[in-house]
């Protein structure tokens, strides 16, 4: 199943900015991910959905071209321009380094943080005030909240002016309000200034419920693509199992697929009050 790659007015998209075509790669002598068919147009959102050791990480890895297909092509627009985010989990936060700091190192210019230039520093700045992280130049990246640490690395990738913005887990070890204020930054950076367009997105998460069944593409992997769609098309019972191999029921609420593994019979009943009254 594939999603229809069409933009706001129903015309059909140009050719896509990023292109995986029967791709596959190795570590070793063990295949990772294999015959993998996967393209992200100009204003997509994608939202990659699978377990850990599927193969996600190394996916994004090979359309950054950081990792290089054993078969198949990646292939990038002419002049693309990507910025990628890690897992939070692999930054060593005591590395004595400013939010200033952090944000500057991704520039062209290669120059941090205070030796950068007028026009630099107020880039940063600029950045850093569009994503509420005003006045923290200066902060030690430690002393910040899960959520501020992680728009720091996403204001460190807007500085490169991407094309398309690649992230790994961006809500993975937060709360529930921090995914939230996370989800709805990414849907504005998609959404773009009303003069402009914005940023094509593709990120991978394990949260079904809280964050993929928000987006407006899915996509299920576990070494391949299992489903392509919408999360009303692809988080069904069938391509859950495929994916995550173990049964999955799926309920409707509030006009959303509401994920349940098996043994959730407390959420269940819940829902089905909420749903009585």
């Amino acid at each position: 199943m594939k999603s229809s790659a069409l933009n706001s007015s129903g015309n059909a998209f140009p050719a896509p900015l990023i292109a995986c075509d029967h791709l596959s790669c190795t570590y070793g002598n063990g295949t990772v991910i294999e015959g993998v068919d996967l393209s992200v147009h100009p204003g997509e959102f994608v939202g990659i959905v699978g377990p850990s050791g599927s193969g996600k990480t190394t996916l994004l890895k090979a359309m950054l071209g950081s990792i290089k297909a054993s078969h198949g092509s990646v292939t990038r627009a002419s002049g693309l321009s990507v910025a990628y985010v890690p897992q939070l989990e692999t930054v060593d936060w005591n590395f004595p380094v400013t939010v200033g700091e952090v944000v500057g190192m991704s520039r062209p210019q290669k120059s941090w943080w205070p030796g950068s230039s007028s026009s630099e520093r107020q880039a940063i700045e600029e950045v850093l005030e569009r994503l509420g992280l005003g006045g923290l130049v200066q902060r030690h990246i430690r002393e910040l909240s899960g959520g501020q640490q992680q728009r720091v690395f996403l204001a460190r990738a807007l500085i490169q002016k991407p094309d398309v913005l690649i992230l790994d887990e961006p809500t993975a070890g937060i709360d529930v309000t921090t995914r939230h204020e996370i989800l709805h930054v990414l849907a504005d950076l998609n959404e773009g200034p009303p003069q402009g367009d914005g940023i094509a997105i593709v990120l991978t998460t394990h949260d079904l419920n809280g964050l993929a069944a928000h987006l407006p593409r899915l996509v299920c992997f576990n070494r391949t693509v299992i489903a392509d769609g919408t999360p009303s098309e692809v988080l069904q019972p069938y391509f859950l199992e495929r994916t995550f191999g173990a049964p999955m029921e799926v309920l409707q609420h509030g006009g959303m697929p509401i994920v349940l593994e098996q043994g959730s019979d407390e959420l269940r009943l819940r829902l089905s009050r909420k749903g009585a009254s």
